[in-house]
């Protein structure tokens, strides 16, 4: 059974920026779509009452996120944008006003209360201030944190670090020490060998080496390498005659016969008779049982 309900599954933009912009009237600096989303820049001072507006009347319910983003360049260098999203109509869009260091920009606290902690943020991240928010305090950096991270010229080694001192026995601050300074990296292939001139390599750049010939070089005849007839028949005269072990040991005998096996021999002293083996055990031994072992009772 198909499940029918009043929100479309998306809603497109035609038409929404200009009801939307009728609708702000002088509150709105400019309005214009680019990359399937619709933007609306407002008057920092009227940004409370344009959001209001499209709360209220245009069914923009949700303050989904507060965002920052620094233009250095420019003489109001920070964009504050508000994401809004319109439950019953599936829709989203965006809203931005602009400031600097020191303007602060009016609070929604008001409007939406989940505003404080996201202004909290933007504060945090690039210095934005916010009028009216009872609550603007530092929320992602450490207590004692200075400068904001996400400003473009934040340095990259930042100002302090935390740590814990064991002399100290608490948490303390410090300058920033790093193993390496900051270094750029080009990620090129080893094989294919760098676009420019490494350093100490600019008198090779001016003199390049001449190109590899086609065909290596050889030799005209056999004399300019050391080879023919007179060098392999003076290798032959200092070949070793054999090895020193074959010289001296004289001509090989047969290996002796072993000693249980020959006749003649006087008896082995001990407890074990001549055998072939000289394992058998003497039955005249008072200290043998009768299996070949020794008495258990010593």
């Amino acid at each position: 059974m198909a499940v029918v309900h009043s929100a479309p599954k998306f809603a497109p933009n035609t038409g929404v920026r200009d009801v939307l912009a009728g609708a702000l009237g002088s509150m709105l600096v400019s309005a214009h779509e680019e990359h399937g989303e619709i933007f609306l820049v407002v008057e920092r001072a009227q940004l409370n009452a344009a959001l209001r507006v499209l709360r209220d009347a245009h069914d923009y319910q949700q303050l989904m996120e507060i965002a920052g983003v620094d233009y250095p360049s420019r003489p109001e260098r920070f964009e504050v944008c508000y994401c809004l999203l319109s439950l019953t109509k599936n829709h989203r869009i965006i809203v931005k006003t602009s400031t600097d260091e020191v303007k602060p920009v009016p609070t929604v606290t008001d409007i939406w209360p989940v505003a404080g902690w996201l202004e909290r943020e933007v504060f945090d991240m690039y210095g934005v201030l916010f009028a009216g928010n009872t609550d603007l305090r530092r929320i992602l950096t450490d207590y004692g944190f200075e400068g904001h991270p996400f400003r473009k010229d934040f340095p990259l080694t930042g100002h302090v670090e935390l740590r814990y001192s064991e002399d100290e026995k608490r948490v303390v601050y410090q300058p920033v020490e790093l193993a390496q300074d900051f270094r750029s990296f080009d990620f090129m292939s080893p094989w294919e060998g760098a676009d420019y001139v490494l350093p100490g390599d600019e008198k090779a750049a001016e003199h390049p080496a001449p190109p590899p010939v086609d065909e290596p070089k050889t030799t005209e005849s056999p004399k300019d390498t050391g080879a023919g007839p007179r060098a392999d028949a003076k290798a032959a005269k200092t070949r070793s005659a054999g090895s020193p072990d074959l010289k001296d040991a004289g001509p090989a005998t047969d290996a002796p016969d072993p000693t249980e096996s020959r006749e003649g021999e006087p008896r082995r002293q001990g407890r074990t008779a001549d055998s072939s083996g000289a394992t058998e055990v003497d039955k005249s031994d008072p200290d043998a049982d009768a299996e070949g072992e020794k008495g258990k009772d010593r």
